[in-house]
């Protein structure tokens, strides 16, 4: 009681000017285990004993402080601390501040800025509220150990810290790994943690290629006003002369990144070489949305070649769209560009454009849902060629209408039924007439019958099978197959009325689709899912090929098993097979997610399909995991191996060591598909990131001792 009344007092005392003033300062907060006043004028106020000053944003923490009214300082004893509004630590032996606490020196000083980069000195000056001059220090965001060095390290003869620029500037630089010099700069200038943008270099990355050498990009980062960026990344080895970009800008309703690169080397030939990626979204009125995505390259194996796209194909899209709770309204351009060797370029649909418009709506006298649609598709192929270059416009109205009832017991009837009609018109195809109008009906009846059970140890198994008779129909069959050439017979469309994914063909004929699909889930998180199904014909279909498993009388046994433990570990397989357990297809999926490890493996099995291009079977599997060693080294594995071609399609492996103040990755790939045009590649990578400077706080959790 004594201590708060003395404080309370003091806050007065202190509270009041030393002259005369217009503006009367802000009043100061002293709590103290004991507090006197004493001098020949009573002029001198000492506090000791966990002693904390606050005043206005600032505060401090000492074991003694002694504040001298007619020179206004305070005489401070420690260990002391002083917190800033922003968070910001002063840590010291001693010192002598002002009594507003914005300037003065302290002695054997630390500043801890963000919680992450430390700065000790032997002395810091304090410079009203915004620079702190540190003399003779060290700065790192490294645990500093007792008897040891961090691993890395900044000294300086005196750092200046601009707390409203937010950015730190160092005279004589010396950076040290482990104790050891490793540069020098005479002047360094470095953002503060709590910057996130500002105009510099970024920290170089070490690249290395059998194709492009070994080499080094240094990222230099532009800030251009609040809502833009820029950043260019030279890249130089032996055989490459690299500038690469990115430019990004927000606006008040989106934003658009560009990326691109230009590039001098000799792998091919002399020449240039380069690509160009922009990609952007906005919001417009009305609820619209715009987004595009364009790219382009110089050459087949410029992206491959120097590790930025996979891509064999590169899609320019154009997007306005509208989404509400009824109704979507989507127009779309996109430009294809081919890289794939040996592809004729002319033949491909370099453009495509299309529009459509659906509304879904109650039709009050049947209710249940119907939904309309109304599309528009065209594409151009450059080739002028008969039937190679065919060109095509196409518009389609569609009407689609379902409703369920349930019955008493359980039973789910639901009926379906749907209206097309198409309009086509070719160019450059002399087997087709230049228009042809086709119409299709679709019928469809179906039975579920959702049973549920909950057993003695807690799980809920659920048991549904269904019965589908669908009839459809089809009017001029003379159309030319453009988007649905790949099929898959899966889950999704078990139950489809159309199972091709276009509009050029239409699934004919009387069927009955049959499942079943079985679920558990126990209290543990462990659950079980399953699907068992086929389609049964009344006429045997050649629609579809022999891969599919959706050809003839009866398609294939459609079989999927979903597997999580709840513990980390998922499965899934899906697989096709007929009477004979034959297979056409089969996928499985492994993964194991933990503290420790994660992977995901996977393995597939296809057989040819002359109809999606595809002419021998495929047999891969592929694998992507990581597995962390300790608190601080981490590994990375991925893989996969063409068991067809009896060869590893791509393998790579990485090592990652990460604490509180670095992260150090090395990486390694390895390509090894060719072509005409592509060489197999291996390449290596190096990148080192500090943390405590800009906005690159590391994971708190790996903070360690590192003793050298």
């Amino acid at each position: 009681m004594r201590a708060i009344l003395g404080a309370l007092l003091a806050m007065i005392w202190l509270s009041l000017p030393v002259v005369a003033q217009q503006q009367e300062p802000a009043p100061a907060t002293l709590l103290a285990d004991q507090i006197s006043v004493t001098g020949a004028r009573n002029d001198i106020l000492i506090a000791e004993g966990h002693v904390e000053v606050l005043y206005g944003p600032h505060i401090l923490r000492a074991t003694r402080i002694e504040y001298r009214r007619a020179e206004d300082i305070i005489l401070i004893d420690g260990p002391l601390s002083l917190v800033a509004e922003n968070g910001d630590i002063v840590l010291a032996d001693s010192g002598e501040l002002s009594a507003d606490l914005t300037a003065g020196i302290l002695k054997s000083a630390r500043l801890v800025l963000d919680q992450q980069l430390q700065l000790a000195a032997a002395n810091l000056h304090r410079v009203g509220d915004r620079f702190s001059v540190l003399d003779n220090t060290v700065a790192t965001s490294c645990t500093v150990c007792d008897g040891g060095v961090p691993l890395w390290q900044i000294r300086a003869r005196r750092i200046i810290h601009d707390q409203e620029e937010r950015q730190i500037y160092f005279d004589d630089a010396r950076f040290e790994v482990a104790g050891l010099p490793v540069m020098y700069l005479p002047r360094l200038r470095l953002p503060d943690p709590t910057l996130e943008r500002a105009t510099g270099f970024l920290l170089p990355r070490v690249r290395a290629s059998n194709l492009v050498g070994l080499g080094i990009e240094v990222p230099y980062f532009i800030t251009l006003g609040d809502h833009a960026d820029l950043t260019l990344a030279p890249f130089l080895s032996r055989r490459s002369r690299t500038l690469g970009l990115r430019y990004r800008q927000a606006f008040r309703n989106g934003e658009i990144e560009v990326n691109a690169a230009g590039t001098r080397d000799d792998i091919l030939t002399s020449r240039n070489r380069g690509y160009l990626y922009a990609s952007g979204d906005f919001d417009l009125p009305r609820e619209f949305k715009l987004e595009f995505d364009l790219r382009t390259v110089s050459d087949e194996a410029y992206l491959l070649d120097y590790s930025i796209d996979s891509a064999d194909r590169l899609a320019s899209p154009i997007t306005l769209s509208r989404t509400l709770r009824d109704e979507q309204i989507t127009a779309n351009a996109t430009y294809y560009e081919t890289l794939r060797s040996g592809e004729d370029s002319g033949t491909l649909p370099r453009t495509i454009v299309s529009g459509s418009w659906t509304r879904r709506f109650v039709p009050g006298p049947v209710g249940g849902i119907a939904t309309a649609e109304f599309d528009l598709f065209a594409f151009n192929r450059p080739s002028g060629a008969d039937t190679l270059g065919r060109d095509l416009e196409r518009a389609s109205a569609r009407l689609n209408w379902h409703r369920d009832w349930t019955t008493n017991n359980g039973v789910v009837l639901g009926f379906t039924g749907a209206l097309h009609a198409d309009y086509f018109k070719y160019q450059d195809d002399s087997l087709r007439p230049d228009a042809i109008f086709r119409s299709a009906q679709f019928g469809a009846v179906e039975l579920r019958w959702p049973m549920i059970r909950n057993t003695t140890g807690g799980a809920v198994d659920t048991l549904e099978p269904i019965a589908q008779l669908v009839w459809s129909q089809a009017g001029n069959r003379n159309i030319a197959n453009e988007d649905s050439l790949a099929v898959e017979f899966d889950e999704g469309n078990l139950f489809a009325l159309n199972r091709f994914p276009g509009s050029d063909a239409v699934e004919e004929g009387l069927r009955l689709n049959l499942g079943v699909n079985w679920t558990r889930y126990t209290q543990t998180g462990l659950s079980f899912g399953a699907t068992l199904g086929r389609v049964i014909r009344e006429k045997p279909s050649a629609q579809f090929d022999t891969s599919t498993g959706l050809n003839g009388y009866t398609s294939d046994w459609l079989a999927a098993v979903r597997v999580d433990t709840g513990t980390g570990l998922t499965l899934g397989n899906r697989m096709l097979f007929d009477d004979q357990l034959s297979f056409s297809q089969n996928e499985l999926r492994v993964g194991w997610n933990s503290d420790r490890a994660n992977f995901a493996t996977s393995y597939l099995w296809s057989a040819a399909d002359l109809t999606a291009n595809q002419a021998t079977d495929i047999s891969e599997v592929q694998f992507d995991g990581g597995y962390r060693f300790n608190a601080n080294w981490t590994g990375r594995l991925d893989w996969r191996y063409d068991i067809e071609q009896n060869r590893a399609a791509e393998t790579g492996l990485g090592l990652e060591f990460r604490n509180e103040c670095v992260v150090v990755d090395l990486s390694l790939s390895r390509r090894f598909t060719s072509s005409a045009s592509v060489r197999p590649s291996t390449d290596f990578g190096l990148t080192v990131t500090l943390s405590g400077f800009g906005n690159s706080r590391a994971d708190p959790v790996s903070r360690n001792c590192v003793k050298f």
